[in-house]
C-alpha cells in the first residue's frame, strides 16, 4: 500500500531529492558550453583563445555554486531548470563572442565580457531568490505593493530618464549604463496577477451573464463590475504601446495577463474580450504612430524594393531570412556566413545568427532547450497545491514560450518584428538578469511543490501571518485535551 507521506496526490510532484540528477545534467551543460566555446575559438582564431576558457570556467563555477546552495536550501527543487538555463547562457556567450570576433568592423570581445558579467549578476539574483524567498506564498502579503513597483518600472521610460532607440522608448539611462525596466516589471506583474486572480477567480469564473439566441447559449460574459482587472490590464498595455511605442513588450505583457486570467477562471470569454480590446487599441496606435505603421509596412511588404531600400526599411529582416536560408541543415560554422554584419545580430536576431552558424539542426536544438525550460515551469505549475504558486509558475512558463514566439515570429515575418530579446541568449543585461531571477523563483516554487507533506505545511503555520492555522501542539495541555 502506498505511503501517503511520500506518494504524490492530486497531481502533486513526487517528493524526491534529485540533486544528483541535476549535477549530472549540469556537468553535461558545462561540457557542452566548453565544447561550443572551443569550437568557436578554433574556427575563428585557428587556436584556443584563453578568453573562451575563462568564459566557460567562470560560468561553470557560478552554476556549480548555485547547485551547492540548492543542496542545502532547496533539496527538492526541480533538477532540470538550472542545467537548461546554464546551457542557454553558455551558448549565448559563445554566439556573442563569435559574432563580435568575425564582424567586418571593429572586431572584439567586449560585449561577450559584459554578457558574462551580467550572467554572474543574474546568478546572484537567482541565489538570492532561492535563499530568501523560502516561502513564496508569503509574497501574497504584498500584492498591491508589488503591483505599484511593477507599474513604476513600466512608466520609468516615460520619465526624463527615458532613452529612445529606433523609435521605441523602452530604456532608461543610469550613467554609462542603460536598463530596460519592463524586463523586471514582467517578473513582478506575474506575481501580482497570480495573487489577485487566485483570490478572485471563483467570482470571475462563476458569476457571468449568458447571452442566448432562441434559447441557445451563444456567449457568456462577465459582469461589468468584474471587468476592472481586464480594463486595467488593457489600459497598461495600451499605455505602454502609446507612450513607449514598444509593440513587443505590450504584446508580451498583455498576452501573459490573458494566459493567467484564463488559467484562473477557465473562461474563454475573457480571452475573446481581451483579444478584441487589445486589437482595437493596437489599431488605433497604428493609425496614430508612424513607427507602428512602418513595422506593419515592413511586415506586409518586406520584399518590395522600395520598402527594402527605404530608411528604416525591411533590410534587417530580409537579410536575416536570407541568413537563415544560407545556414541550411548544418550551418556555415562560426567563421563563415554574414549574420555577424547584421544590425542587432547578437540581440534581436540572435536566433537568426544561431540558424545561420549552426543550421536548422542547431536552431531546433536551441528551441528545444527553450521549450524544455517552459515545459518544466508548466510542470511545476501542475504540481503545485497552492493556487498562487500554480498561477505564478504558469505565468513564467508562458512568458518564456510567448517571448520566443514573438522573437522568431518577427524574424520570419509571421508577425511584425518587435525588437524583443530571446531568453538567456540575447546580449543585454536587463533581460538576462530578469530571466535568471525567474529561474530562482521557479526553483523555490518547485521546492515548495515537491516538499514532503509533513514539511510542506510547516512553513505556513503557525508563524505565517498570511494564514490562520493554529498548531495545537503549542497549546496548554488542558486546552489541547478539550
Amino acid at each position: 500500500m502506498a505511503n501517503p507521506r511520500t506518494e504524490p496526490a492530486d497531481g502533486a510532484l513526487r517528493p524526491a531529492r534529485q540533486r544528483r540528477a541535476e549535477l549530472a545534467l549540469l556537468l553535461a551543460s558545462i561540457g557542452a558550453t566548453f565544447a561550443a566555446l572551443l569550437s568557436a575559438s578554433l574556427a575563428v582564431t585557428d587556436g584556443v583563445d584563453t578568453r573562451v576558457l575563462v568564459y566557460g570556467t567562470v560560468l561553470g563555477a557560478g552554476a556549480l555554486a548555485l547547485h551547492v546552495l540548492m543542496r542545502f536550501v532547496a533539496p527538492y527543487a526541480d533538477p532540470v531548470l538550472l542545467p537548461v538555463a546554464t546551457a542557454l547562457s553558455g551558448l549565448g556567450i559563445t554566439m556573442i563572442w563569435a559574432l563580435q570576433m568575425t564582424r567586418a568592423t571593429a572586431p572584439g570581445y567586449s560585449e561577450a565580457d559584459r554578457q558574462l558579467m551580467w550572467t554572474l549578476v543574474g546568478m546572484v539574483l537567482c541565489a538570492a531568490a532561492i535563499a530568501f524567498v523560502r516561502q513564496p506564498r508569503r509574497l501574497t502579503m504584498y500584492t498591491y505593493l508589488i503591483a505599484l513597483a511593477a507599474l513604476v518600472l513600466l512608466l520609468l521610460p516615460l520619465s526624463p530618464l527615458g532613452h529612445e532607440v529606433l523609435g521605441a522608448r523602452r530604456w532608461i539611462m543610469l550613467g554609462p549604463f542603460t536598463m530596460q525596466p519592463s524586463e523586471f516589471a514582467k517578473v513582478l506583474l506575474v506575481i501580482f496577477l497570480a495573487s489577485y486572480l487566485g483570490r478572485q477567480r471563483d467570482v470571475m469564473a462563476l458569476v457571468t451573464r449568458t447571452f442566448r439566441i432562441g434559447g441557445v447559449k451563444v456567449f457568456s460574459a462577465p459582469r461589468a463590475r468584474d471587468l476592472a482587472p481586464m480594463a486595467v490590464g488593457w489600459g497598461v498595455a495600451i499605455l505602454l504601446l502609446v507612450g513607449t511605442k514598444d509593440l513587443g513588450t505590450s504584446l508580451l505583457l498583455f498576452g501573459t495577463f490573458l494566459a493567467v486570467l484564463y488559467a484562473a477562471t477557465a473562461r474563454k470569454s475573457w480571452v475573446l474580450i481581451g483579444l478584441v480590446a487589445f486589437s482595437a487599441g493596437a489599431y488605433v496606435a497604428y493609425l496614430v504612430f508612424g513607427h507602428v505603421q512602418n513595422r506593419v509596412r515592413i511586415w506586409l511588404n518586406a520584399f518590395d524594393p522600395e520598402v527594402y531600400h527605404s530608411e528604416g526599411g525591411s533590410f534587417q529582416v530580409v537579410e536575416g531570412m536570407i541568413a537563415l536560408a544560407y545556414g541550411g541543415l548544418l550551418g556555415t560554422g562560426f567563421h563563415d556566413g554574414q549574420a555577424q554584419n547584421l544590425f542587432a545580430a547578437d540581440s534581436d536576431l540572435i536566433l537568426v545568427s544561431v540558424g545561420e552558424k549552426l543550421g536548422l539542426t542547431g536552431l531546433l536544438a536551441v528551441l528545444t532547450l527553450l521549450l524544455l525550460f517552459a515545459q518544466r515551469a508548466l510542470r511545476v505549475s501542475l504540481g503545485c497545491r497552492d493556487v498562487f504558486l500554480k498561477l505564478t509558475a504558469l505565468g513564467y512558463g508562458f512568458i518564456t514560450a510567448f517571448d520566443v514566439f514573438i522573437v522568431l515570429g518577427g524574424a520570419t515575418l509571421i508577425i511584425p518584428l518587435t525588437g524583443m530579446t530571446t531568453p538567456f541568449l540575447s546580449a543585454g543585461g536587463s533581460a538576462l538578469m530578469a530571466n535568471w531571477l525567474i529561474v530562482g523563483l521557479l526553483l523555490t516554487i518547485s521546492e515548495t511543490a515537491r516538499r514532503p507533506q509533513e514539511s510542506f505545511s510547516s512553513g505556513l503555520a503557525p508563524s505565517d501571518p498570511s494564514t490562520e492555522v493554529i498548531n495545537v501542539r503549542d497549546l496548554p495541555h488542558g486546552v489541547r485535551d478539550r
